[in-house]
């Protein structure tokens, strides 16, 4: 059950069930479409591709500690070719 594509697919919902079903904040139960979760993941996914950099260069990028080393043994214009490296190898979308 893809909990994240429900929510966005029916925002009124406030329980999901994976066995009873969806249901609103009145208790009244949600009839569901699966095409309609369905394009919600696909939203959900194409919001995330263009984030999904951000994620990616974390990873990367060397801790602040070593960064301010870099800094002060190679200056500002070795550690921006530093992160530069990263920034090129994923881009913004």
């Amino acid at each position: 059950m893809d909990i994240q594509a429900i929510r966005k697919a029916y925002s009124n919902a406030s329980l999901i069930d994976g066995e009873k079903g969806v249901f609103d904040v009145s208790g009244n139960k949600i009839i569901t479409e699966q095409s309609k979760i369905d394009a919600a993941r696909v939203e959900l996914d194409a919001d995330y591709a263009k984030v999904k950099y951000k994620d990616d260069r974390k990873t990367e990028y060397p801790s602040v500690v070593d960064q301010l080393d870099d800094i002060y043994h190679n200056g500002i214009d070795a550690w921006k070719a530093t992160i530069k490296t990263t920034k090129d190898k994923y881009p913004k979308s």
